[in-house]
């Protein structure tokens, strides 16, 4: 089984203080292995103002950019790109689609929704081929974990016969957490901290995925379990978040598995 954690860090520089579906799917069982998650281009002169794509006809390289809102504490959010609105009112939870983008440096602003003078980050982010989430993590409030938005790459290649799953803790209050399989006992993430992601390959089917704080030999008390379905040739992202005590929380979000299906997301032909 095959695993990686890619966490990329953003460019530029900060301001202030500051890339779905929702509902888990169904349930059962695995041959899964164990994942760590500890893991501008210039523009030259040109005569006649011809770009240099213009001149060979190539197409600009492009990239994909989506947001997902996992600060459970943060107010629903508007996202600006070069001072253009892109994106309104995403809640806590959501993942939106992807936005198509030429490569290169762009200008980020997350405010909170409808109020653009409450910034909750602004920096520059270098945009490259291949898709990318903006991840909102962490707290406004900083009761647990600062607020930070990070850049995950998203591998979604195709993984063939198989599904490939890929694992963000972004629950404030959570220690590192251990993944497990109800039925089989493997351990398909193991050890990750807040903040961090991994992936892993597993056959298609449903799962009953146990959350647990890790522990040496990954058999920590069941915290909560949550039901996954996957299919052949996809590839999803699994995140955790919301709060394991959220009565003693900044924001009455409970802990929630959100999945999400990376491969149907649109937005490589639309560009803003």
């Amino acid at each position: 089984m095959g695993a990686s954690a890619a966490f990329l860090a953003l460019a530029g520089c900060a301001s202030d203080d500051g890339d779905g579906d929702d509902d888990p799917a169904e349930s059962n069982e695995t041959d899964g292995g164990a994942v760590d998650g500890n893991e501008s281009m210039d523009d030259d002169s040109m005569d006649d103002n011809e770009s240099e794509d213009d001149t060979t006809g190539e197409e600009p390289a492009m990239g994909n950019l989506r947001v997902a809102h996992l600060s459970p504490d943060a107010p629903n959010v508007d996202v600006y790109v070069d001072g253009d609105p892109v994106l309104e009112d995403v809640a806590f939870g959501t993942f939106s689609d992807y936005l198509a983008l030429e490569a290169g440096s762009y200008d980020v602003q997350v405010t909170a929704a409808g109020d653009q003078e409450t910034v909750v980050f602004d920096e520059t982010i270098e945009l490259t081929e291949g898709s990318f989430t903006a991840a909102a993590i962490g707290e406004v409030g900083e009761a647990n974990q600062p607020f930070a938005v990070s850049i995950l790459e998203d591998d979604r290649s195709d993984p063939g016969d198989q599904a490939r799953v890929r694992a963000v803790h972004a629950s404030p209050d959570a220690p590192n957490v251990d993944i497990t399989v109800a039925s089989s006992g493997d351990v398909l993430f193991g050890d990750v901290p807040f903040g961090a992601a991994g992936t892993a390959t597993v056959p298609a089917g449903q799962y009953t995925l146990e959350i647990r704080p890790a522990t040496e030999n990954n058999d920590g008390d069941v915290v909560d379990t949550f039901d996954v379905e996957v299919e052949a040739g996809m590839v999803y992202t699994v995140a955790a978040v919301g709060y394991l005590e959220p009565g003693n929380a900044p924001a009455e979000e409970p802990f929630d598995l959100v999945v999400v299906n990376d491969t149907d997301t649109t937005g490589d032909d639309s560009e803003m």
